[in-house]
This record gives C-alpha cells, sequence and structure tokens, in this order.
C-alpha cells in the first residue's frame, strides 16, 4: 500500500497514536499530529508516541529508543507515564527489545521499565518533587492543591466531594506566573488506606480517562499531605486501575499496555494534514 504505518494503544484507556520511526525521518508537525488525534477526521488520540532510535535524533540516552511524545495539540510534552508503557509493549511486540527490563529515552530523562509477561509494564518514574501550593478554578469554584513535578508539572487538588461531580469540559484556570508552560490538573478522591480516586485535565488535551504522571503526582501529594513522602497506592481512574509506589526521589507506575489496531495512513492525508 505504500502509506505511513501506524498503531493504536492505550494504558488505562489513555490512547495514543504510534508512528513507528526508526531513522527519524518523518516530519512529524503540529498540525498532523493535531489531525492524526482529531477524533473526527483523524485517527483519534490523546497524544501522538514517535518512536525513534535517540541517536538518529541526537537524543542523549542509554537506551536505544527514544519516546518523541506530543499532545493531542500538537505541543511537545517532557513525559508520558501510559504513553511509555504502551510504547515499552511495542518495542517488545516488534522484536525491537526483549522482555523484561531495559531503558527508553523520554524528554525528561531515561526511563528503566520492566515489562511483565502479562504485558503489564512496571516504569521508573523518577523522582515526584513537591514544588508549592496554587490554586485552580473549576466552573468558578477554587481548588487549593500541591504543585508536583514528575519531568512535567501538575497540580493535585485532594477534594471531599466526589470527583465525578466535577465539570472538566472545559479548561480549567490556574495561576500561569506559577506554569508558564501550562499545567496538569488532577482532582483526588481518598478511598480509604492506599487508595484513591482521580480525574485529570491534562495540559493540551483536556480531560483523559488516565494520567500516568498525573497518577504518580496524586499518590506523591497525598502522602505530603499525610506528612510522609514514601508509601504504595492504587489510583482508580475512569480508565482502570493502575499501582504507583512513591519514595524519596524516586517512584514507580505499574498498569496494563494493550495494542488495539494496526495499518497505514494514506500519504496524500498525510500530505495535506501538513498544510
Amino acid at each position: 500500500m505504500g502509506g505511513i504505518e501506524f498503531l493504536k494503544g492505550h494504558g488505562t484507556q489513555n490512547d495514543f497514536v504510534l508512528l513507528p520511526d526508526p531513522a527519524g525521518r518523518l516530519e512529524l508537525t503540529e498540525a498532523r499530529v493535531a489531525a492524526l488525534c482529531d477524533r473526527h477526521r483523524g485517527l483519534g488520540a490523546d497524544g501522538v508516541l514517535r518512536i525513534v532510535r535517540a541517536a538518529a535524533i541526537d537524543e542523549p540516552s542509554a537506551g536505544e529508543w527514544f519516546m518523541d511524545y506530543r499532545n493531542a495539540d500538537g505541543s511537545i510534552a517532557e513525559m508520558c507515564g501510559n504513553g511509555t508503557r504502551v510504547f515499552a509493549r511495542y518495542l517488545v511486540e516488534a522484536g525491537l527489545e526483549t522482555a523484561g527490563e531495559f531503558v527508553i529515552g523520554t524528554r525528561a530523562g531515561d526511563r528503566p521499565l520492566v515489562v511483565h509477561p502479562d504485558h503489564s509494564v512496571t516504569v521508573q518514574m523518577g523522582p515526584a518533587t513537591i514544588t508549592g501550593t496554587s490554586v485552580t478554578v473549576v466552573a468558578g469554584r477554587p481548588f487549593s492543591g500541591v504543585a508536583v513535578n514528575v519531568g512535567n508539572p501538575h497540580l493535585v487538588s485532594l477534594i471531599d466531594e466526589d470527583v465525578a461531580d466535577l465539570d472538566l469540559r472545559d479548561q480549567p484556570d490556574f495561576d500561569h506566573d506559577v506554569f508558564p508552560h501550562g499545567v496538569n490538573l488532577e482532582f483526588v478522591n481518598r478511598l480509604g488506606e492506599g487508595a484513591l480516586r482521580m480525574r485529570v485535565h491534562e495540559r493540551g488535551v483536556g480531560e483523559t480517562r488516565a494520567c500516568g504522571t498525573g497518577t504518580v503526582a496524586a499518590v506523591a501529594a497525598a502522602f505530603h499531605l499525610a506528612g510522609t513522602d514514601t508509601g504504595e497506592s492504587t489510583v482508580d481512574i475512569p480508565g482502570g486501575r493502575v499501582t504507583v509506589t512513591v519514595s524519596r526521589g524516586a517512584s514507580t507506575l505499574s498498569g496494563p499496555a494493550e495494542i488495539v489496531a494496526r495499518g497505514e495512513i494514506d500519504e496524500a492525508w498525510w500530505a495535506a494534514a501538513g498544510s
């Protein structure tokens, strides 16, 4: 057929278009990414994962493969926890890595991970750093939150009311002086010891079914507010459940990764989408 290879995958229903591009030859413009992710005129996704060799695009990494992640609006992002799991599963299924332990590169740094026999993936997410506090506003209502950096910026609000009742269709407001490059906004309920429920409005995307770095940020913030920096928690998001551990200077994210489709993008469509 001669088109551009793609796959579709998701991690707890946070979905992605994967573009295998080992030599880094694709011209991945903002317009093309936005068109691919559009759920009416494209394939539909929360983001695009370009699978490229780190050496091909001069990205320093101890691993061979680099996850070039783009948000649904075409903007470049540092890191995506759910995307990392899907990226890793693809590498194993394509025979580019062997199941077990290996490293992939991201703009937030190298991420060691393990692909388990059941195809779930555990990713070492690096430190989840508490950076302060701020406020977000949802439908005119302010919510205080804990700012957390997980290689990308988050603001986590632990609230008493059911997160299911929040209206997250529109972009909540936030302090642009604190977050000049935007922020991922997590709204969290405590379900009990070691259990959280979360919804998220992602920077450059909107509300998504899950956010991997967001679940890490949520757990880090919850433990911080409880007076500790170490522990493990499940996090229920609309797309499923993940398990997060945090400790001083480190965190892990464990959850499923699925590849659901593959095919080819029409080259004429690709050319038109880039203009």
